[in-house]
Protein backbone atom coordinates (compact mmCIF):
# COMPACT_ATOMS: atom_id res chain seq x y z
CA UNK A 1 0.00 0.00 0.00
CA UNK A 2 3.05 2.44 0.84
CA UNK A 3 5.14 3.77 -2.32
CA UNK A 4 8.39 5.31 -2.98
CA UNK A 5 6.62 8.09 -4.89
CA UNK A 6 4.27 8.76 -1.27
CA UNK A 7 8.21 8.81 0.26
CA UNK A 8 9.44 11.04 -2.10
CA UNK A 9 6.25 13.45 -2.18
CA UNK A 10 7.18 13.45 1.16
CA UNK A 11 10.80 14.72 1.16
CA UNK A 12 9.54 17.42 -1.75
CA UNK A 13 6.98 18.05 0.79
CA UNK A 14 9.85 19.90 3.65
CA UNK A 15 12.02 20.63 0.62
CA UNK A 16 8.81 22.82 -0.39
CA UNK A 17 7.97 23.54 3.33
CA UNK A 18 11.64 25.29 3.29
CA UNK A 19 10.93 27.74 0.60
CA UNK A 20 7.53 28.77 1.25
CA UNK A 21 8.88 29.89 4.88
CA UNK A 22 11.98 31.53 3.50
CA UNK A 23 13.46 29.94 6.66
CA UNK A 24 16.39 27.94 6.11
CA UNK A 25 17.46 24.69 7.56
CA UNK A 26 21.07 23.75 8.14
CA UNK A 27 22.26 19.93 7.54
CA UNK A 28 20.85 18.10 4.17
CA UNK A 29 18.01 15.69 3.57
CA UNK A 30 18.59 13.29 5.77
CA UNK A 31 18.58 15.72 8.65
CA UNK A 32 15.31 17.74 7.41
CA UNK A 33 13.89 13.70 7.52
CA UNK A 34 15.08 12.85 10.50
CA UNK A 35 13.26 16.11 11.79
CA UNK A 36 10.11 14.99 10.34
CA UNK A 37 10.08 11.72 11.91
CA UNK A 38 10.96 12.73 15.39
CA UNK A 39 7.97 15.18 15.11
CA UNK A 40 5.76 12.96 13.85
CA UNK A 41 6.22 10.23 15.85
CA UNK A 42 3.57 9.82 18.83
CA UNK A 43 1.64 12.38 16.70
CA UNK A 44 -2.17 12.49 16.80
CA UNK A 45 -3.90 14.07 13.37
CA UNK A 46 -7.93 14.76 14.71
CA UNK A 47 -8.88 15.93 11.06
CA UNK A 48 -8.35 13.10 8.17
CA UNK A 49 -11.00 13.03 5.53
CA UNK A 50 -10.54 9.99 3.21
CA UNK A 51 -12.65 7.24 0.90
CA UNK A 52 -15.61 6.33 0.87
CA UNK A 53 -17.02 9.80 0.47
CA UNK A 54 -19.36 11.13 -2.12
CA UNK A 55 -16.67 13.42 -3.24
CA UNK A 56 -13.20 12.93 -4.68
CA UNK A 57 -10.56 11.81 -1.78
CA UNK A 58 -7.02 11.31 -2.43
CA UNK A 59 -6.58 8.13 -0.29
CA UNK A 60 -9.11 5.43 1.47
CA UNK A 61 -9.63 4.73 5.04
CA UNK A 62 -7.11 2.11 5.67
CA UNK A 63 -4.50 2.77 3.43
CA UNK A 64 -3.84 6.40 4.79
CA UNK A 65 -4.19 4.57 8.58
CA UNK A 66 -1.45 2.10 7.30
CA UNK A 67 0.62 5.16 6.08
CA UNK A 68 -0.12 6.80 9.62
CA UNK A 69 0.97 4.06 11.27
CA UNK A 70 4.43 3.69 9.24
CA UNK A 71 5.16 7.47 9.76
CA UNK A 72 5.00 6.13 13.84
CA UNK A 73 1.61 8.28 14.25
CA UNK A 74 -0.47 7.05 17.22
CA UNK A 75 -3.86 8.10 16.54
CA UNK A 76 -6.04 9.62 13.92
CA UNK A 77 -9.44 10.83 13.44
CA UNK A 78 -11.26 10.13 10.50
CA UNK A 79 -14.01 12.57 9.65
CA UNK A 80 -16.85 13.01 6.77
CA UNK A 81 -18.79 15.62 6.49
CA UNK A 82 -22.15 13.28 5.89
CA UNK A 83 -21.96 9.74 7.85
CA UNK A 84 -20.62 8.88 11.01
CA UNK A 85 -17.18 7.41 11.17
CA UNK A 86 -17.74 5.15 14.08
CA UNK A 87 -18.25 1.56 12.12
CA UNK A 88 -15.40 2.79 10.09
CA UNK A 89 -12.86 2.96 12.43
CA UNK A 90 -13.57 -0.13 13.83
CA UNK A 91 -12.93 -1.95 10.59
CA UNK A 92 -10.00 0.11 9.60
CA UNK A 93 -8.67 -0.75 13.38
CA UNK A 94 -8.92 -4.52 12.69
CA UNK A 95 -7.39 -4.35 9.64
CA UNK A 96 -4.60 -1.89 10.28
CA UNK A 97 -2.69 -2.87 14.12
CA UNK A 98 -0.04 -0.31 15.47
CA UNK A 99 -2.22 2.86 15.19
CA UNK A 100 -5.66 3.33 16.66
CA UNK A 101 -8.27 4.59 14.70
CA UNK A 102 -11.23 6.78 15.75
CA UNK A 103 -14.40 8.11 14.07
CA UNK A 104 -17.05 10.60 15.04
CA UNK A 105 -20.52 12.15 13.45
CA UNK A 106 -21.44 15.55 12.09
CA UNK A 107 -24.71 17.33 12.43
CA UNK A 108 -25.22 18.39 8.97
CA UNK A 109 -28.66 17.27 7.07
CA UNK A 110 -27.86 13.82 6.08
CA UNK A 111 -28.25 12.77 9.77
CA UNK A 112 -31.13 14.72 10.59
CA UNK A 113 -29.39 18.13 11.56
CA UNK A 114 -29.00 18.60 15.06
CA UNK A 115 -30.28 14.82 15.79
CA UNK A 116 -29.40 13.67 19.57
CA UNK A 117 -30.47 9.87 18.20
CA UNK A 118 -27.61 10.18 15.73
CA UNK A 119 -25.76 11.28 18.75
CA UNK A 120 -26.60 8.37 20.71
CA UNK A 121 -26.47 5.54 18.30
CA UNK A 122 -22.75 6.70 16.99
CA UNK A 123 -21.75 6.14 20.62
CA UNK A 124 -23.04 2.79 20.74
CA UNK A 125 -21.48 1.43 17.71
CA UNK A 126 -19.51 -1.62 18.11
CA UNK A 127 -15.71 -0.62 19.81
CA UNK A 128 -16.77 2.14 21.11
CA UNK A 129 -14.31 4.01 18.68
CA UNK A 130 -17.14 7.10 17.78
CA UNK A 131 -15.38 9.70 19.94
CA UNK A 132 -16.24 13.03 18.24
CA UNK A 133 -19.47 15.09 17.73
CA UNK A 134 -18.80 18.00 15.45
CA UNK A 135 -21.67 20.71 14.95
CA UNK A 136 -22.53 21.36 12.00
CA UNK A 137 -19.82 22.12 9.06
CA UNK A 138 -20.99 21.47 5.27
CA UNK A 139 -24.90 23.06 6.23
CA UNK A 140 -24.31 25.03 9.10
CA UNK A 141 -26.31 28.26 8.92
CA UNK A 142 -22.99 30.34 9.41
CA UNK A 143 -21.15 28.62 6.41
CA UNK A 144 -24.30 28.51 4.16
CA UNK A 145 -24.21 32.60 4.82
CA UNK A 146 -20.34 33.06 4.15
CA UNK A 147 -20.40 31.56 1.28
CA UNK A 148 -23.69 33.23 -0.13
CA UNK A 149 -25.25 29.95 -0.77
CA UNK A 150 -29.11 29.54 -1.20
CA UNK A 151 -29.86 26.34 0.32
CA UNK A 152 -30.98 24.71 3.23
CA UNK A 153 -28.86 24.81 6.54
CA UNK A 154 -29.07 23.84 10.01
CA UNK A 155 -29.07 26.21 12.71
CA UNK A 156 -27.90 26.06 16.35
CA UNK A 157 -29.37 29.04 17.31
CA UNK A 158 -32.44 31.29 16.92
CA UNK A 159 -32.95 34.76 18.32
CA UNK A 160 -29.76 34.70 20.44
CA UNK A 161 -30.45 31.50 22.21
CA UNK A 162 -29.23 27.88 21.44
CA UNK A 163 -31.96 25.49 20.17
CA UNK A 164 -33.23 23.28 23.00
CA UNK A 165 -31.85 20.51 20.40
CA UNK A 166 -28.45 21.50 21.09
CA UNK A 167 -28.58 21.42 24.65
CA UNK A 168 -29.96 17.94 24.11
CA UNK A 169 -27.40 16.96 22.12
CA UNK A 170 -24.78 18.41 24.81
CA UNK A 171 -26.14 16.44 27.69
CA UNK A 172 -25.62 13.07 25.21
CA UNK A 173 -22.32 14.41 24.71
CA UNK A 174 -21.79 14.65 28.36
CA UNK A 175 -23.02 11.35 29.28
CA UNK A 176 -20.93 9.14 27.31
CA UNK A 177 -17.79 11.19 27.60
CA UNK A 178 -17.58 12.30 23.86
CA UNK A 179 -15.66 15.02 22.61
CA UNK A 180 -17.78 18.43 21.24
CA UNK A 181 -16.12 19.92 18.17
CA UNK A 182 -17.62 23.40 17.37
CA UNK A 183 -17.88 22.49 13.57
CA UNK A 184 -18.24 25.97 11.46
CA UNK A 185 -20.32 27.34 14.15
CA UNK A 186 -19.91 31.11 13.61
CA UNK A 187 -17.37 32.58 16.76
CA UNK A 188 -20.54 33.78 18.78
CA UNK A 189 -22.17 30.15 17.90
CA UNK A 190 -19.11 28.39 18.84
CA UNK A 191 -18.95 30.53 22.10
CA UNK A 192 -22.75 30.01 22.89
CA UNK A 193 -22.32 26.35 22.52
CA UNK A 194 -18.65 26.15 24.76
CA UNK A 195 -20.58 28.19 27.30
CA UNK A 196 -23.00 25.73 27.66
CA UNK A 197 -21.52 22.99 27.20
CA UNK A 198 -19.32 23.63 30.59
CA UNK A 199 -22.30 23.93 32.30
CA UNK A 200 -23.07 20.94 31.24
CA UNK A 201 -20.05 19.49 32.59
CA UNK A 202 -18.43 18.21 28.65
CA UNK A 203 -14.93 17.73 29.75
CA UNK A 204 -13.39 18.22 26.29
CA UNK A 205 -14.12 20.89 23.60
CA UNK A 206 -12.47 22.25 20.69
CA UNK A 207 -12.79 24.38 18.16
CA UNK A 208 -12.80 23.50 14.59
CA UNK A 209 -9.77 24.81 12.81
CA UNK A 210 -10.22 28.66 14.30
CA UNK A 211 -8.77 30.39 11.81
CA UNK A 212 -10.25 28.84 8.65
CA UNK A 213 -13.07 30.36 6.89
CA UNK A 214 -16.57 30.30 7.32
CA UNK A 215 -15.37 30.12 11.33
CA UNK A 216 -12.47 33.25 11.17
CA UNK A 217 -12.03 33.77 15.19
CA UNK A 218 -9.71 36.52 16.26
CA UNK A 219 -7.17 36.10 18.74
CA UNK A 220 -9.34 37.83 21.27
CA UNK A 221 -12.11 35.29 20.77
CA UNK A 222 -9.85 32.31 20.57
CA UNK A 223 -8.67 33.64 24.12
CA UNK A 224 -11.93 33.38 25.17
CA UNK A 225 -12.93 30.16 23.96
CA UNK A 226 -9.80 28.74 25.67
CA UNK A 227 -10.56 30.22 28.56
CA UNK A 228 -13.65 27.91 29.05
CA UNK A 229 -11.17 25.06 28.79
CA UNK A 230 -11.51 24.50 24.73
CA UNK A 231 -8.42 24.07 22.77
CA UNK A 232 -8.30 25.70 19.74
CA UNK A 233 -7.59 23.77 16.35
CA UNK A 234 -4.83 24.49 13.76
CA UNK A 235 -5.26 22.55 10.80
CA UNK A 236 -2.30 22.59 8.50
CA UNK A 237 -3.87 22.01 5.30
CA UNK A 238 -1.26 22.41 2.36
CA UNK A 239 1.72 23.59 3.93
CA UNK A 240 3.25 24.53 0.71
CA UNK A 241 1.82 27.25 -2.08
CA UNK A 242 0.34 30.46 -2.48
CA UNK A 243 -0.39 32.19 0.96
CA UNK A 244 1.32 29.23 2.90
CA UNK A 245 4.31 31.10 4.44
CA UNK A 246 1.41 34.07 5.43
CA UNK A 247 -0.94 31.28 6.93
CA UNK A 248 1.46 29.56 9.05
CA UNK A 249 2.65 33.37 10.07
CA UNK A 250 -0.29 33.98 11.42
CA UNK A 251 -0.70 30.61 13.01
CA UNK A 252 2.20 31.06 15.13
CA UNK A 253 0.96 34.43 16.20
CA UNK A 254 -2.11 33.19 17.19
CA UNK A 255 -0.84 30.04 18.92
CA UNK A 256 2.08 32.29 20.67
CA UNK A 257 -1.49 34.51 22.02
CA UNK A 258 -3.38 31.39 23.29
CA UNK A 259 -0.71 29.40 24.49
CA UNK A 260 0.63 25.74 23.05
CA UNK A 261 -1.28 24.45 26.41
CA UNK A 262 -4.75 24.97 24.71
CA UNK A 263 -3.32 24.48 20.88
CA UNK A 264 -4.56 21.30 18.96
CA UNK A 265 -2.48 21.01 15.44
CA UNK A 266 -4.50 18.70 12.49
CA UNK A 267 -4.31 18.73 9.02
CA UNK A 268 -7.89 18.59 7.57
CA UNK A 269 -6.59 16.96 4.30
CA UNK A 270 -7.16 14.28 2.31
CA UNK A 271 -8.21 16.22 -0.97
CA UNK A 272 -6.95 15.51 -4.69
CA UNK A 273 -3.84 17.36 -5.42
CA UNK A 274 -3.00 17.91 -1.59
CA UNK A 275 -0.20 16.21 0.21
CA UNK A 276 -1.49 13.18 1.99
CA UNK A 277 -2.41 13.51 5.49
CA UNK A 278 0.80 12.05 7.33
CA UNK A 279 3.35 13.74 4.70
CA UNK A 280 1.11 17.16 5.11
CA UNK A 281 1.25 16.40 9.07
CA UNK A 282 4.93 16.16 8.64
CA UNK A 283 5.41 18.98 6.58
CA UNK A 284 3.04 21.28 8.60
CA UNK A 285 5.04 20.57 12.24
CA UNK A 286 8.63 21.03 10.27
CA UNK A 287 7.28 24.27 9.10
CA UNK A 288 6.24 25.53 12.97
CA UNK A 289 9.36 24.23 14.03
CA UNK A 290 10.55 26.60 11.01
CA UNK A 291 8.71 28.97 13.02
CA UNK A 292 10.41 28.82 16.48
CA UNK A 293 8.39 26.08 18.00
CA UNK A 294 10.15 23.87 20.10
CA UNK A 295 10.12 19.97 19.32
CA UNK A 296 8.22 20.42 22.72
CA UNK A 297 6.04 22.50 22.26
CA UNK A 298 5.38 20.87 19.27
CA UNK A 299 4.84 17.56 21.03
CA UNK A 300 2.50 19.15 23.11
CA UNK A 301 0.54 20.25 20.54
CA UNK A 302 0.54 17.61 18.26
CA UNK A 303 0.85 14.39 20.88
CA UNK A 304 -0.60 15.89 23.96
CA UNK A 305 -3.07 17.57 23.84
CA UNK A 306 -5.25 15.62 21.13
CA UNK A 307 -4.29 12.41 23.26
CA UNK A 308 -6.20 14.56 26.08
CA UNK A 309 -9.19 15.47 24.15
CA UNK A 310 -9.50 12.12 22.90
CA UNK A 311 -9.97 10.64 26.55
CA UNK A 312 -6.20 9.40 25.97
CA UNK A 313 -3.12 8.72 28.21
CA UNK A 314 -1.10 11.73 27.12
Amino acid sequence: MLTNRRAASSIALLLLTCVATSVPLSGGQQDRGDAERQLLAGSIDIHVHSLPDDRARSIDAIDVATLAQARGMRAIVLKNHFDSTAPLAWVVAKIVPGIQVFGGVVLNRSVGGINPAAVEHMAQVTGGLGKVVWMPTFDSENGVRVNKENRPFVSVMRNGALLPEVKEVLDLIAKHGLTLATGHSSPDEALAILREARTRGIQRMVVTHAMFTPVLMNIEQMKQAASLGAYLEFAGGRPTGPGAAERLAGFAEAIRAIGVDRTILSTDLGQPNNPLPPDGFGGFLVALRLQGFSPAEIGRMAKENPARLLGLEP
